[in-house]
């Protein structure tokens, strides 16, 4: 079951309801969505990808005034908490992996209204590599 909508600047996408067969295991998310910064030695086209398009914000006290604010907490509640490894929450939605720079996550830069902030991996909004 699907549905394709479009965007306002006319860009379409799609709503995918998928039913498998056998149930996917939490460990087999990671090899099909990601809510890190990739390594930047690694693959840095896909680094500099997702730290220019799949940062969330800035927000919260980096940026009270952003419009996913309100009563001063984020409506799309980030930044997410660190995760060593994805998990099923308890509505039976993944809680993808956000690892610290401790657990091997990596963290970036990026230019915000003229001033650089540092980001880490719990910023980030999941994407397929």
């Amino acid at each position: 079951m699907y549905t394709i909508e479009w965007q306002k600047r006319g860009l379409p996408h799609a709503h995918i309801l998928i039913w498998l067969k056998d149930s996917l295991h939490v460990h087999r998310v990671d090899d099909f969505i990601s809510a890190e910064i990739p390594n930047p030695q690694e693959d840095p086209d896909l680094f500099c990808i997702v730290t220019k398009q799949m940062v969330h914000g800035p927000c919260g006290s980096i940026n009270p005034r952003s419009p996913c604010m309100k009563d001063g907490i984020c409506t799309k509640r980030y930044p997410r908490h660190f995760l060593k490894e994805t998990q099923t929450g308890q509505d039976g939605y993944p809680l993808y992996r956000h690892r610290s720079s401790q657990d091997g996550g990596f963290t970036a830069n990026i230019n915000f209204r003229g001033s650089e902030v540092s980001v880490d991996n719990t910023w980030i909004v999941p994407y397929c590599p």
